[in-house]
């Protein structure tokens, strides 16, 4: 039997916004008169566009108009409105709001195996390999040998699911209209494996031009996949809300939703964090780690006026911006590894759901300048109950964006065992290897024709690796080692080659480095 839900309390509103000083009341009235005229423009041309479309592919859904329609709504206001954050009231986050990992007790027994059944995992599954040259679904691309993203995330949930009888931890992924097709083909092959594994698709909106603010499917006939868009994994909580997901994993007793990037192989099922979340009454947990000189970028969680909240680097007043980029303030980032309460999700949608904040990304989109409208599921550390953070070890943020970290999945550092990846016990080194490789390497199908075989990086600080370059295979790279071929030349490192702390010139000078 389903437990009540607790009583409907009050989630925390977004962190108080300051006006900054406006120019003239004048200019003020014009600029916000223009701004309607804009939404309604756009309303007026998106229902022109569906009453056009020719193809059911051209069409969009009416929760997909309302959802464009409320967005947009938020992005006009927030326009004429701007906004910025009191950096006064910024504090570091204290210990009831950003939890050390190490400290959490682990559950075990009839415990474990209570809370496993109360889980279902969901993998943001929206994004295409095109930026590493390849086609199709990103979870796809090969990681070890012919094993695929996929391959290991089943992998990881059919040894919790076999080795705790009856937790039953299912498998959802959101996926876009980019990948949903092929997702679905592509799970069949999973059909006998101990996981039960759903789709659903978060939403299709229209790109907009920048400068007439038109849809872009209205300036032409016929259907390109170009004029639109997923609206960033902020989309969640509408798209698992309106599949009628949440009522049916609440049915089957589950409680609490693990996502994660599909292409981090360092997020699995972490069961210090799923107990903390049932003990504390948490109903929201960002994971976040510790930063190095590559994150200082990363989205951050904050105090703000006593409240935890996000932190993003587009909200940060340009004055401060060295102080958020430090370490000595913000030590941590977000990896996108988010705990949440499903009974909470389901209160919150149902009570106007959940305004998260707007990211503008501009793009270009066949020749023309256009503006995406998204939001971030991080965002939404602001309106649940309890939500707090846990600074986990960096093995649980493992993404692969590009070939450079491809190389490290593949290479020795690594071992994999039943879908999870481990650090080599021969590491002697905390750290992980930085590697930086060059355009030439950058798609997949020439990054592996320019390796006989992964090199042996046990050893390895830093590599970094310009211009045509070829390994041979039983390479061993140790310390610091840059590779540069200038223009015209060629490197061809050879068989069995050990290079440490050395650096290779064009003309291939050998020296210390």
């Amino acid at each position: 039997p389903l437990l009540p839900l607790d009583p409907p309390s009050p989630p925390h509103p977004p962190p108080a916004m300051h006006k900054a000083s406006a120019g003239s009341q004048s200019l003020a009235d014009f600029t916000s008169a223009v701004d309607k005229t804009a939404e309604k423009v756009i309303e007026e041309q998106l229902t022109q566009m569906n009453e056009r479309a020719d193809t059911p592919a051209a069409k969009m859904t009416d929760l997909e108009m309302a959802g464009f329609r409320k967005l947009y709504s938020r992005y006009i206001e927030q326009k004429s409105s701007k906004q910025s954050l009191d950096w006064s009231l910024i504090q570091s986050p204290d210990k009831s709001m950003l939890k050390p990992h190490a400290e959490l007790p682990e559950p075990e027994g009839a415990e474990l195996k209570g809370l496993l059944g109360k889980l279902a995992v969901v993998k943001l599954n929206g994004g295409l390999g095109t930026s590493m040259g390849c086609t199709g679904p990103k979870s796809v691309i090969d990681v070890r040998g012919d094993t695929t993203f996929l391959d290991l995330i089943v992998q990881q949930i059919e040894r919790l699911n076999t080795l705790n009888e009856g937790a039953d931890v299912p498998l959802l992924l959101m996926n876009s209209f980019n990948t949903d097709a092929d997702t679905a083909k592509i799970i069949q092959k999973y059909s006998d494996a101990n996981v039960t594994i759903t789709t659903f698709q978060q939403s299709r909106y229209p790109r907009i031009l920048k400068d007439s603010l038109e849809p872009m499917p209205n300036t032409h006939s016929g259907f390109d996949k170009e004029d639109w868009y997923p609206p960033g994994h902020g989309d969640f909580f509408e798209a698992l809300f309106n599949s009628g997901l949440v009522d049916t994993l609440i049915a089957q007793g589950k409680e609490y939703i693990f996502l994660s990037n599909v292409d981090n192989l360092g997020a699995t099922v972490d069961t210090k964090i799923l107990k903390m979340m049932a003990d504390s009454k948490s109903e929201y947990c960002m994971e976040l780690t510790d930063k190095t000189r590559a994150d200082i970028k990363g989205g951050t969680i904050m105090s703000y006026d006593g409240k935890v909240s996000l932190l993003e680097v587009a909200q940060v007043p340009p004055e401060y911006l060295d102080e958020f980029k430090s370490v000595s303030k913000f030590k941590v980032f977000n990896t996108n590894n988010i705990w949440m309460d499903l009974r909470a999700i389901k209160r919150v949608m149902q009570s106007g759901g959940i305004n998260l904040d707007i990211i503008v990304n501009p793009k270009t989109a066949n020749g023309q300048k256009v503006v995406q409208l998204e939001t971030a599921v991080g965002a939404g550390i602001n309106f649940f109950n309890n939500a707090c953070g846990v600074n986990v070890p960096r093995s649980r943020f493992l993404p692969v964006k590009a070939t450079s970290d491809l190389l490290l999945i593949q290479s020795n550092l690594y071992a994999i065992k039943s879908g999870t990846l481990a650090v080599n016990p021969a590491r002697q080194f905390a750290s992980i290897p930085i590697i930086k490789l060059g355009p030439e390497f950058k798609k997949v199908s020439p990054y592996k024709a320019r390796f006989a075989s992964i090199p042996d990086i046990i050893e390895l600080d830093h590599l970094t690796v310009s211009g045509d370059v070829h390994f041979g295979a039983g390479v061993s790279l140790r310390g610091t080692v840059i590779i540069v071929a200038n223009p015209g030349s060629v490197i061809m490192i050879p068989n069995g080659a050990v290079l440490e702390n050395k650096v290779i010139t064009g003309n291939l000078h050998i020296m210390d480095h």
